[in-house]
């Protein structure tokens, strides 16, 4: 069974396709368009499809897949067996349940945060037990440069080199905007692991988004780099979970 999914964000989104849990097919786009999608399913002969969505203007989209696939639309109401603690389910993002779901049944009867490092910075904790209370949401390393000019009268909007691996010494003003930012975002991602680490034992840190590459490469020699795993379709393959729970498990 082939089944393509769609995590719609605040800035792109991505789409892939699974051949029961392998990842066939992968692509990062603004908004996938419906010559793409109909290609995509007449390839891979597709049954199956879900789109988490955290944008508005998506019906047509949805509307094709409804028309050509067994579709799902993705929210927290749909739950694969974990037991959720959340209290407003109504403002749980959709792409942070779905972390926690691909969580849930790749690395069962583990404690994992799950670190997402995108427009926001998100924490989530999934523990061992399968139960989940939530989390935290910080301002993104983007969001940080915007706020430090939006709200001040002189400081300047820096332009971020997500390339560079050095954090520059703070010797003049874009310097020490710049260190301040990605220092202190660093320090704040330490912080939460090592909060969570008192609590949860064996804990795996799990770290997706468009900035993860940037922690990670500033984590690689800490004391935390031994439980740290990269997996950037975190949001996908929780989608792909949700449709083998709804069409094979309940068929």
């Amino acid at each position: 069974m082939h089944n393509l999914v769609i995590d719609i964000g605040n800035t792109n989104s991505k789409v892939a396709v699974f051949e029961n849990r392998l990842l066939v097919f992968f692509q990062s786009a603004d908004l996938p368009e419906q010559r793409m999608l109909a290609d995509l399913i007449d390839k891979y002969s597709i049954t199956h499809s879900a789109v988490s969505n955290v944008r508005q203007d998506v019906a047509e989209i949805t509307a094709f897949l409804k028309e050509n696939t067994s579709f799902i639309q993705f929210s927290t109401q749909l739950n694969t067996g974990i037991k959720n603690f959340y209290q407003t389910l109504s403002t749980l993002g959709q792409d942070r349940w779905a972390k926690v779901i691909a969580a849930h049944h790749i690395y069962a009867g583990l404690n994992c945060l799950i670190i997402d490092a995108g427009t926001c910075i998100t924490y989530d904790l999934l523990n061992n037990e399968g139960e989940y209370y939530g989390g935290s949401i910080s301002l993104g390393v983007s969001m940080r440069f915007k706020a430090l000019n939006h709200y001040t009268g002189k400081l300047p909007l820096v332009e971020w080199d997500k390339d560079a691996v050095q954090i520059p010494d703070g010797t003049d003003t874009i310097n020490a905007i710049t260190n301040g930012v990605l220092q202190g975002a660093i320090n704040e991602v330490e912080g939460f692991i090592a909060l969570y680490n008192k609590n949860n034992k064996d804990l795996k840190v799990l770290i997706t988004g468009g900035d993860a590459t940037f922690l990670l490469e500033q984590l690689k020699n800490s004391i935390f780099a031994p439980q740290i795993i990269h997996d950037p379709y975190l949001v996908l393959k929780g989608l792909n979970e949700v449709i083998a729970f709804e069409h094979v498990q309940k068929d």
